[in-house]
């Protein structure tokens, strides 16, 4: 398939030759750079046009390749569809570095009641401006903080809570429906 002197193209590297020796399935081949390499057949392509109709068909691949190569393909993501009144949903992360610049000196139970005092309040600034759905990221850990917010959020009559989106936000973040009604 390579004989000495054939031009080649590396097929996972952007490394261009010349066909030194044929040994078995491997060839090596001296870069435009002037390294001496050894690859397999199946890494190389011939780039040299001649008037044989296969290598015309390898060189026209080849550039094919190389374009498809030097273009970076768009990467594809599923995008969460969010429903028309779900826009803005509020989401307030309760994480301890995200409250404070520093907790050195704060005790465990500085810290759940900060975090819990902090879900109180946006939960209160929710109910008051008739925000429908907000979201508290907890995290998982030991479950401590997502044990103290499901007993505050259980003592209000107007909300429901749950797990929110897993595809989002794993395990660690609830999500808060609250119930707008017109007799306050």
């Amino acid at each position: 398939m390579f004989s000495k002197g054939d031009e080649v193209s590396v097929l996972d590297e952007a490394v261009n030759g010349v066909v030194l020796s044929v040994n078995g399935g491997q060839v090596t081949i001296e870069s435009t750079d002037g390294f001496v390499m050894t690859f397999f057949v199946n890494e190389l392509i011939k780039i040299n046009n001649s008037s044989n109709l296969m290598n015309s068909i390898r060189s026209f691949n080849s550039g094919e390749i190389k374009k498809e190569k030097e273009i970076p393909k768009p990467r594809s993501f599923v995008k969460e569809r969010k429903e028309k009144r779900e826009v803005g949903v509020p989401e307030f992360d309760l994480h301890i570095e995200k409250l404070v610049p520093n907790k050195r000196g704060m005790s465990n139970y500085d810290i759940l009641t900060l975090q819990s005092e902090t879900a109180k309040r946006h939960l209160e600034f929710a109910i008051r401006n008739r925000i429908p759905k907000i979201v508290f990221i907890h995290g998982v850990g030991e479950g401590v903080l997502k044990a103290e917010l499901d007993f505050l959020l259980g003592r209000y009559d107007n909300i429901l809570f749950q797990d929110a989106n897993y595809q989002k936000y794993g395990l660690g973040a609830t999500e808060v429906y609250i119930k707008q009604n017109t007799k306050q």
